[in-house]
C-alpha cells in the first residue's frame, strides 16, 4: 500500500476510465489536467476515435482542453480492455440504466468488473462511480474481483465514490465539488481519498461503500421527491387560479427552512428519473416498500401526460381541433443550456404529442435531431416564419438562447410549461 500511496501523491500512475460518457469524459479530462497520466476506456469505436483527435463529445469538456491534454499526451482513449494492466488506478464511470419494469440493469458493472478481474494486479485500485443501489460494491463488485485470489485492503483496493456531475452547471463543478468516499477497508479509503485529494478536490470520508453508495441516492431522492411536491403543487394552484410561480418566489424570500423547487414537464437526465427505483428496488430485498418515494416518481413520471392535456385544453380553446394542428416543441433536452437527452421529459412529451396532433416539430439549439416513436424529427429554424405557421408553441426547455420576445409577440398559442416568457430580469433558478 505505501508504494501506491507514494506513487499516487507523486502522480506517477495511470488512472483508467472505464466509460467515457457525461461522467467519464470529464473527469479522465479532470485528472489529465491536474497531472496523471490516463486512459480512456469505451465500446464505441466514435467516441475512441474523436477522444484521441482531441473532438469533444460532451458539453462540459472544452475542445480546447481535450486537445490541449490529448497533445501533451496526457489522455489517450482505447477500447482493448488489455490496457486495463497498465493502470495503478481504475476508475468505473459505465451506464445503470433500468428496464422497462423500472427494474435495475448492472450489466455493465458487471461485465466491466469482469473485464478488470481478468487483468488484476497486486497495488491497484478500483473505484466504482456509477450510481448503483446500496451494496452493489460488496456484493456485486467484490466477489467479481476476489476470484483472482487477491485481498482486497492487502493486495488491491476497492472504494465507492459517487459521481456528482451536474451537466451544464458552472459553478459547481469537479474541482470545487466534494466527493464521498467509502472503502470496503480502511485502507482502501485511505489510498481513493489521497488520490482525489492530490486532484485537489475535497474529500467527505464514510463507513463503508454501502453508506456512499446510500448517500448518492439520497441526493438524488431528494430532488424527485421535492420536484414532485411542486409538480403537484402546480396543478392544485392552476385549479384554484392562483400564479404557482408567484407562490414560489414569495416562499423563497424565507432565509432559513425552505428551498426552491419549480415545476416542470418532468423530470430528466440520467440520475433523477432512475435512483428512486434503483432504492426502492433494493428496499423490498428487506420487506421494505417505501411508498412515499414510489409515489413521488409517479407524480414526475405523470407530468408529460399533464402537459399534453395543457396543450389539447388550450388548441380546444382556442377554436383549433386538436388532430388537425402542428405544434413546435421548443427545447428537447433535459434542462436548460445543454445538449443532454437522456430520459428528458419533453422527448415523452413528443412522443404522446405526436399521436395526438396532426403534427410535431422541435426547435433546439443543442440538439440536431431526436428519434421519437420510431420516428426521427430534426430540428427546424425559430423563425417568425415558423412560429406563425403552427398551432401551438410549447416550452419545454428554456434555453438561455431564445429570444422570448420573438416567441411571445409571434406565437398564435403558446404553453409555457418553464414560466420562461414572464420571467424577465428575474431568473428564479437563482433565487
Amino acid at each position: 500500500m505505501k508504494n501506491l500511496e507514494q506513487k499516487i501523491k507523486k502522480k506517477e500512475i495511470k488512472v483508467g476510465i472505464i466509460g467515457l460518457g457525461y461522467v467519464g469524459l470529464p473527469l479522465g479530462v479532470f485528472f489529465a489536467k491536474k497531472g496523471f497520466k490516463v486512459i480512456g476506456f469505451d465500446i464505441k469505436e466514435e467516441r475512441i476515435k474523436w477522444v484521441n483527435e482531441g473532438k469533444s463529445y460532451i458539453g462540459d469538456v472544452k475542445e480546447g482542453e481535450l486537445k490541449e491534454v490529448v497533445k501533451k499526451k496526457r489522455i489517450e482513449a482505447t477500447k482493448e480492455y488489455e490496457h486495463l494492466k497498465e493502470c495503478e488506478v481504475l476508475q468505473i464511470c459505465v451506464p445503470t440504466p433500468v428496464n422497462k419494469n423500472k427494474e435495475p440493469i448492472i450489466d455493465y458493472v458487471v461485465n466491466t468488473t469482469k473485464e478488470i478481474a481478468k487483468h488484476l494486479k497486486r497495488e491497484q485500485l478500483i473505484i466504482l462511480k456509477s450510481t448503483t443501489f446500496p451494496e452493489t460494491t460488496v456484493k456485486v463488485v467484490l466477489p467479481l474481483l476476489s476470484i483472482s485470489n487477491l485481498k482486497v485492503g492487502e493486495d488491491f483496493f476497492l472504494a465507492f465514490s459517487p459521481e456528482r456531475i451536474d451537466p451544464g452547471n458552472k459553478k459547481y463543478t469537479l474541482e470545487n465539488t466534494p466527493t464521498v468516499v467509502g472503502g470496503v477497508t480502511s485502507s482502501c479509503t485511505k489510498l481513493a481519498s489521497i488520490l482525489y485529494r492530490t486532484a485537489g478536490i475535497e474529500v467527505v470520508e464514510v463507513s463503508s461503500p454501502t453508506v456512499a453508495e446510500m448517500s448518492k441516492l439520497l441526493e438524488n431522492t431528494f430532488r424527485n421527491v421535492n420536484i414532485a411536491l411542486v409538480n403537484e403543487f402546480l396543478q392544485l394552484c392552476e385549479r384554484m387560479e392562483i400564479d404557482v410561480w408567484e407562490v414560489i418566489q414569495a416562499a423563497s424570500t424565507k432565509p432559513f427552512g425552505y428551498m426552491p423547487f419549480y415545476p416542470g414537464p418532468g423530470v430528466g437526465g440520467h440520475c433523477i428519473p432512475i435512483d428512486p427505483y434503483y432504492l426502492s428496488w433494493k428496499a423490498k430485498e428487506y420487506d421494505f416498500h417505501p411508498m412515499f418515494i414510489e409515489v413521488a416518481a409517479k407524480v414526475n413520471e405523470g407530468m408529460p401526460y399533464y402537459i399534453v392535456n395543457k396543450v389539447i385544453e388550450t388548441l380546444s380553446e382556442a377554436g383549433v381541433c386538436p388532430s388537425k394542428a402542428k405544434v413546435l416543441m421548443l427545447g428537447v433536452s433535459f434542462k436548460k443550456d445543454v445538449e443532454d437527452i437522456r430520459n428528458s421529459p419533453a422527448i415523452k412529451v413528443m412522443e404522446i404529442l405526436q399521436k395526438k396532433v396532426k403534427k410535431v416539430m422541435f426547435n433546439d439549439p443543442y440538439v440536431n435531431k431526436v428519434e421519437v416513436g420510431g420516428k426521427v424529427y430534426n430540428c427546424i429554424d425559430l423563425s417568425e416564419e415558423n412560429l406563425k405557421k403552427v398551432d401551438c408553441v410549447v416550452i419545454t426547455t428554456d434555453h438561455s438562447l431564445y429570444d422570448y420576445e420573438m416567441i411571445k409577440n409571434f406565437s398564435p398559442l403558446i404553453v409555457d410549461t418553464r414560466n420562461a416568457l414572464r420571467r424577465g430580469s428575474i431568473n428564479l433558478n437563482d433565487l
